[in-house]
């Protein structure tokens, strides 16, 4: 045995390449599929899974049909549709405007970053949980527009997040936590539109900018991490591995621990000082453990290039010539790209 441990360079080098198989092949798992308990909150406080599966198969209302959970955003993975279910669509046999094919989707674990719970019977939908994927996910449309192959870490740009929270039945989580009315949680949450999250509504709760627009930003991607340090688009608030945890505990409402004495200053945080957000501590923790292989994960993601149109490239280019000549004259930079994304200059 040598000074430095029983340990040779090969067997290090073995143990690291094994290590980083696991931790791509969690991570992956993780991101697409773990809910971090996140159904008790979703279905069992909002009873958001009694809207998806409408009155006729045991909910309320109308229930949520394929269609419409298309026209919400919400994505299909068609490798994860059975067999049978794929050949019936293929045949225009199953019926896109009924609830109880949403409910078949689920069962195969096949709607992108949502998983339904059934009871004993198969059939009875019990509660709803959420997955990292279901705004950092989407797919490529192969089958039809909605359905396809998942794209890891493409921000979900037409999930209506705020669309999808208002269809549940109870909102008395967000009233009791904002110390608003039903009323003003809906028009706060229907305000962000298509592909935008506001992560601190439940730190500040405030909904609106004084321009009276939305405070909702966009879902930002979870690829191309590697080597960025803090995850927040224009500042300093957290590291990537911070974010998923803040996201993990705070907003998909999974079970955990998250310790934030930042979150104790009521003037800029009031909702989360007073009911102590940053001082969760849940007696399961389905997420800390989960963390690193998370992170590996998102890091092996590799930043695709644009699609066609998707951006303009011509301002994008004299964007690139301002940058280099600020870099070049040792420009400091304007103060509003130093504020964090959760203390955006409105907000202060």
């Amino acid at each position: 045995m040598s000074a430095k441990g029983p340990i040779s360079g090969k067997d290090f080098d073995d143990a690291a390449a094994e290590q980083a198989k696991r931790y791509l092949e969690e991570g992956r798992e993780t991101f697409r599929f773990d809910t971090f308990g996140s159904e008790d909150f979703w279905g069992g406080k909002l009873k958001l899974h009694e809207a998806i599966a409408g009155e006729k198969l045991g909910g309320t209302g109308p229930g949520l049909s394929p269609q419409k959970a298309l026209e919400l955003g919400l994505k299909v993975d068609v490798n994860a549709i059975p067999k049978d279910v794929a050949e019936a669509l293929n045949k225009g046999e199953v019926d896109l405007a009924d609830p109880a094919s949403t409910l078949v989707l689920l069962r195969a674990n096949a709607v992108v970053g949502v998983t339904g719970f059934f009871a004993e019977d198969g059939k009875t939908l019990t509660s709803v949980g959420i997955q990292c994927a279901v705004c950092h996910s989407t797919v490529d449309d192969t089958y039809a527009p909605g359905i396809g192959h998942r794209l890891d870490g493409w921000p979900n740009r037409d999930l209506n997040i705020g669309a999808i929270v208002a269809l549940a039945p109870d909102l008395t989580a967000f009233t009791e936590m904002l110390q608003i009315s039903e009323a003003e949680v809906k028009k706060a949450v229907e305000a962000w539109g298509p592909g935008k999250f506001d992560a601190e509504l439940n730190l500040d709760g405030k909904a609106f900018r004084p321009d009276g627009k939305t405070a909702a930003t966009l879902n930002p991607a979870a690829f191309g991490l590697a080597g960025v340090n803090n995850h927040t688009w224009t500042g300093a608030w957290g590291t990537v591995s911070y974010w998923n945890a803040y996201v993990g505990n705070l907003e998909m409402h999974g079970k955990g621990v998250f310790y934030d004495p930042r979150l104790d200053d009521a003037e800029k945080y009031p909702v989360a000082a007073r009911t102590k957000q940053g001082h969760k501590q849940d007696k399961e923790d389905r997420i800390t453990a989960k963390l690193p292989a998370l992170h590996f994960y998102q890091l092996s993601l590799p930043t695709p290039k644009p699609p066609e149109g998707a951006f303009n490239s011509a301002a994008a280019e004299k964007g690139g010539s301002l940058q280099r000549q600020g870099q070049m004259r040792h420009l400091p930079r304007p103060a509003a790209l130093h504020r964090t994304r959760l203390e955006p200059a409105y907000r202060r």
